[in-house]
């Protein structure tokens, strides 16, 4: 029994280490190709370059779904993690319910656009009342205002927030009241 598990072992073995060097040996192969023809191409005058193909891995986020219990919608513009300057849901969740104050002008602009948008919703969470938070990148430009603040039956403070985005003489505006829970986290009341 001892003897056919070591065989066994050794067999296995025998085999991955032949199919690695079958694979170096393709590898090895491709690359003095690829020597050889750049050579070639080197003789005729011509030097040619020959593109290095890499993989990017693309994350497909949903339009609506949550992170720890913060509902995240974005029906208009693009989909990614994190919010604002924050790339990663975990380091934005204090204001990932931002989300649900939207415009569909979000569809016209690009990400850096859109991200420099909600840095402006994050800086009006902390700036005075009335103080108009700007925005420009490429040709969208908006501005983000903390108009009213108050505390709400719950004890909690509340800001209600009116925002403005211009893309190529389009204007659209959105308005939102929300309240900084006990964690730290904003949440948008209706």
């Amino acid at each position: 029994m001892k003897l056919q598990l070591l065989l066994l072992v050794i067999f296995s073995f025998s085999l991955l280490s032949s199919i690695n060097v079958q694979a170096d040996w393709r590898s090895d192969k491709r690359q003095e190709n690829r020597q050889d023809n750049r050579q070639d191409d080197r003789r005729n005058n011509k030097f040619v370059r020959t593109p290095v193909v890499r993989k990017k891995a693309v994350f497909i986020v949903p339009r609506k779904r949550s992170f720890r219990n913060i509902v995240i919608i974005r029906p208009f513009g693009h989909t990614y993690q994190g919010y604002g300057r924050f790339y990663h849901d975990n380091d934005a969740w204090k204001w990932l319910a931002f989300t649900r104050i939207t415009l569909k002008i979000l569809d016209n602009i690009n990400e850096q656009a859109q991200r420099a948008h909600e840095n402006a919703q994050i800086i009006a969470t902390t700036s005075a009342i009335g103080e108009k938070i700007t925005w420009s990148e490429g040709n969208a430009t908006g501005s983000v205002v903390a108009t009213k603040q108050g505390i709400n039956s719950s004890g909690l403070t509340c800001r209600e927030f009116q925002q403005t985005i211009t893309v190529g003489g389009n204007v659209e505006n959105a308005y939102g009241t929300a309240c900084l829970q006990a964690d730290g986290a904003w949440k948008i009341v209706q």
